[in-house]
This record gives C-alpha cells, sequence and structure tokens, in this order.
C-alpha cells in the first residue's frame, strides 16, 4: 500500500485578529530582532522590566505568536549553494494529489528546506554540496511534472546562488516588518550583512561536536541539559559548544512569527533578472535598495536575484511592488520585466516548513544512533 505523505497544511480559521498590547508588540519585535539575548539581556534592550520579558515571551510562545529556529550555516562545512526554485502548475490537477506525488519524489530529498504551493503555482528553496547534486533533483522534478501532466506551458525555473559569488541580504529577518507593522516609531539603522559569507577555511568538527550541532538544529527549543541527557555527554559540553558555535558563527537563531495570526495576508516571490549591459554594483550593495520593511529575504549575484517580501494587504503588496518597478526601471538594471508571483497565507500550503535537519545530517554528518534518535 502506498504511503501517503502527509503535509502540514495551515487552515484558516474566520476569527477576529486578537490585539496585541505595546509591549507585546515590542516583545515580539525584539524577539524577531534580537533572538540570541537572553531574557535580561532583551529587558535592558527594550527597556522593560525582566519579569514583564519572561511573563510575555512565554504568553506569546504558548499562543503560537512565534517559534524558534536554529538556522544551520553551512557554508564553512564544504555546502556550496543556496538554490531557488520555482513553478506554474497545471491548474487542472489538485492540489493535495500534487502534493501526495511530489511528496514521495521530490520533496524527500534533504536538500530542500522550504517548500509552499498553491493550486496553480509554487516555489522551493534549497541547500546544496554542489551543482551535480541539485542538478539530480531539478531532473527528477521536471521529469516527474512533465510525465504525469503537472506542468502548465514551461519547466521548473532554477535560480542558483553559489555561496561565493552571490550576497544574501536577508534569510528570513522579520524585524523590520514588525516594527512598521506594529508602527514601533524606533529609529535604527540597518546593517548590510551577509548571511552567506563563507570563511577561507572549511571546519572540520568533532565526532561530538557533529552530535551536538545536529541535535541544536533538531530540537531547537531542547535545553542543553536534555540535548546532553539524550546524547550522552554533560550539560557543560553542550553549552560550551553552542557558544562556540554562536561566537564562530556557524548557527543563527530566528524567532518565526506566525504571520496569520497577526493578520498578514500576502506572500510574494520575485525573480529579478538584471541587465547585463548595466547590472547594479555588487560590491556597493545596490541591489539592498530593493529590500523595503516587507522584505524578508533576499538573495543576489551578479545578473538576478530573488526576493521574497509579506504584506499586509493587497494595497500594501501594490505599493511596495510599484516602489521596486520605479527603482528597477529608474535605475535602468532591467532588460524585461520581473517575475512576480503572489500567495495567499490563509491558503498556501507549506509542504516543508523550515526543515533543516535533513540537508544539516547530510552536510554535518552524525552518529549512526543519533540519526536513530533523530529518525533519520
Amino acid at each position: 500500500m502506498r504511503k501517503r505523505f502527509i503535509l502540514k497544511i495551515h487552515i484558516l480559521i474566520i476569527m477576529k485578529n486578537i490585539e496585541l498590547t505595546h509591549k507585546e508588540q515590542l516583545m515580539l519585535y525584539g524577539l524577531s530582532k534580537y533572538p540570541q539575548l537572553s531574557d535580561k539581556s532583551l529587558s535592558e534592550t527594550l527597556n522593560l522590566k525582566h519579569s514583564t520579558v519572561t511573563s510575555i515571551r512565554h504568553r506569546l510562545h504558548s499562543k503560537e505568536y512565534f517559534r524558534r529556529l536554529i538556522i544551520p550555516r553551512l557554508q564553512n562545512m564544504d555546502c556550496q549553494m543556496l538554490v531557488a526554485t520555482y513553478t506554474n502548475f497545471n491548474p487542472l490537477i489538485p492540489l493535495e494529489e500534487r502534493v501526495d506525488i511530489t511528496g514521495e519524489t521530490i520533496e524527500v530529498f534533504e536538500e530542500i528546506f522550504f517548500s509552499v504551493g498553491e493550486q496553480d503555482k509554487g516555489f522551493s528553496l534549497s541547500l546544496s554540496h554542489d551543482y551535480a547534486t541539485i542538478g539530480k533533483i531539478n531532473d527528477i522534478r521536471i521529469q516527474t511534472f512533465g510525465t504525469r501532466g503537472l506542468l502548465e506551458e514551461e519547466y521548473s525555473n532554477m535560480v542558483l546562488f553559489p555561496f561565493e559569488i552571490s550576497h544574501i541580504y536577508r534569510f528570513f529577518d522579520f524585524s523590520p516588518l514588525l516594527k512598521r507593522s506594529f508602527n514601533l516609531g524606533l529609529e535604527e539603522e540597518e546593517v548590510i550583512s551577509n548571511f552567506g559569507l563563507k570563511d577561507a577555511e572549511n571546519v572540520i568538527l568533532s565526532d561530538t561536536e557533529k552530535n551536538v550541532y545536529c541535535m541544536m538544529v533538531s530540537y531547537p527549543e531542547m535545553s542543553d541539559g536534555d540535548i546532553g541527557r539524550e546524547i550522552g555527554v554533560s550539560r557543560h559540553t553542550v553549552s560550551r559548544l553552542r557558544r562556540k558555535f554562536e561566537d564562530k558563527n556557524f548557527i543563527r537563531r530566528i524567532s518565526l512569527p506566525n504571520l496569520q495570526k497577526l493578520g498578514f495576508e500576502i506572500l510574494v516571490f520575485y525573480h529579478i533578472k538584471f541587465n547585463p549591459r548595466n547590472p547594479p554594483d555588487m560590491e556597493n550593495y545596490e541591489v539592498a535598495g530593493l529590500m523595503s520593511e516587507s522584505t524578508v529575504f533576499l538573495a543576489s549575484r551578479m545578473f538576478e536575484a530573488v526576493m521574497i517580501s509579506v504584506y499586509m494587504d493587497y494595497d500594501d503588496y501594490k505599493a511596495d511592488m510599484m516602489r521596486i518597478m520605479q527603482n528597477l526601471k529608474e535605475n535602468k538594471w532591467i532588460a524585461e520585466d520581473p517575475v512576480i508571483r503572489t500567495y495567499s497565507l490563509n491558503t498556501m500550503v507549506y509542504i516543508k516548513d523550515f526543515k533543516f535537519a535533513p540537508i544539516t545530517h547530510k552536510i554535518v554528518g552524525c552518529d549512526f544512533w543519533v540519526k536513530k534518535l533523530l529518525n533519520m
């Protein structure tokens, strides 16, 4: 009997949005902006009482306003690229049937960590050790879509961002979005950084470090003591390694807000191909000018970029899209209009919702018994 693919679907419940207090809004922003801070440090940063910070954090978490993730930065562990793939589908094929088919043939690959879809379209993000691996996945994707009649009129589109020649300006940072949406009025200068930056030397981890690293990514909310008990090392060892991984930027914590619960309605995927005779200057970070507070993801290399933005409603999206197009055309950065795909957060299906554990285990490696513990 064919094993049915089980997907995580966010079901829309018609209800009035629950209003957050100012302190709750400030805390949700703080958790997104400073996910690495302790409650004590966050209280000092936000000018709130320590007890208030702890109380609100527990309340927001219990009501599922956010969840915590640990993002593995695998660039220094021989992971070479980030990949975005998007496809237009035959709308006559039911979405559930399409997800069942792709779940057994494509989504099983460890490289894919984020994948969403609607009836007639979908996109995914992947991390890959090399081009051959991601190329093989894409060949299987096209073959599966083609033979099952899932494609509309064209192949899947794959956009490669090798870390050595790309710049990732935002990697699911929701703090600018929350700051604007909550109208917090905070004056902060954003520092442009590169999440995809690779150090000169690849990192070699010990067996214990590999096991701890994989457990942290797999269970981001598990305490150091619990991780230690599960894999047979002391809490002190886990805490020491956690500090090492954070200090060396091998992992990054993020707080992922519940966008639907906060009333956001639209997610937009942009694929921009730059004019080969006049691309934006990578060295001066000119592409960063395309971002707004709505931008949660932006990856770019010399001649193309992929951007993901989140909007409260259609008018919000329309205004930002017009700003982006005006910027592109005034600078003569494009020779053709970008691909823009809109998704409703109320009907969009999350097929893979930030599943970093599989690719972490594949790239980093861990003991057989740890994989068994993690159901790998």
